[in-house]
């Protein structure tokens, strides 16, 4: 067991925004667990931020309780604790008009950015209310759609609207065991699930419009930043965006 610094969970840690914030807990000295589907994304992961003794990767399907379970398991048998998670893991659906959404395609977005976002809460709670020092830090990855929607969009944004009503709960409930819950909201990071945008993306009006995007390492700092804070301080909701993107004005 290793317990020379702190430890971090990543879930959906192969690509995108969990790539950019594991390499950034990495970088920062923190042991990492990457958690995500795919072997061999995670391993690419932990070749690049070029720490391998302070890394663990854990093939995990976040909408299966068991494998949660294990994921958790496994870290406190490597680490010896959890001090943050960042509940990244998402999905999303096909851009097509709700009334053409199947309930498999409904029901696939809301086991693994609804469900499985609370099963990794529910983990992270029973670890860290019972570990010395007791406390940690979880990070809820939102999305700007958490706010404002976009066309064409209803499964993600019904369960992103959700995820900010687990990180109010979450964040009420972990106080009494000095676990600290908060939320980022990301827009237009370049990552391979926004890539489309660079032909052009439906606006609310219609029009098709080409979008700003910003270096997804941004994010990752971000997410570094509050998983640093100490626990007495919490940033409930931080968002951060392209500055360009048209998403505070009228369209």
């Amino acid at each position: 067991m290793i317990s020379s610094s702190k430890v971090a969970i990543v879930t959906g840690a192969g690509t995108g925004i969990g790539k950019a914030a594991a390499l950034a807990l990495l970088n920062d000295g923190y042991q990492v667990v990457l958690a995500g589907r795919r072997p061999e994304p995670l391993a690419e992961v932990v070749a690049a931020g070029g720490a391998i003794e302070r890394c663990l990767s854990v093939p995990t399907d976040v909408s299966d309780p068991d494998s949660v379970r294990a994921l958790f398991d496994a870290t406190v048998a490597r680490f010896g604790r959890v001090d943050v998670l960042f509940n990244n893991a998402g999905v999303g659906a096909p851009a097509i008009p709700l009334e053409e959404l199947t309930l498999a395609q409904w029901k696939y977005v809301v086991d693994i950015n609804l469900t499985g976002m609370f099963l990794c809460l529910q983990q992270a709670f029973r670890v860290m209310k019972s570990q010395t020092p007791r406390g940690g830090r979880i990070i809820n990855n939102g999305s700007i759609s958490a706010t404002t929607p976009r066309p064409n969009s209803i499964a993600y944004t019904a369960t992103k609207h959700a995820v900010k009503g687990l990180t109010k709960t979450a964040s009420l409930d972990g106080r009494k065991y000095d676990i600290a819950v908060g939320q980022i909201d990301v827009g237009n990071a370049a990552t391979e699930m926004v890539q489309r945008m660079a032909a052009g993306i439906e606006q609310a009006n219609g029009a098709i419009a080409v979008e700003p995007l910003m270096d997804v390492n941004i994010v990752g700092q971000s997410v570094l930043y509050m998983a640093n804070l100490p626990l007495e301080a919490n940033v409930m909701f931080h968002t951060v965006m392209a500055t360009k993107m048209p998403f505070a004005g009228r369209g």
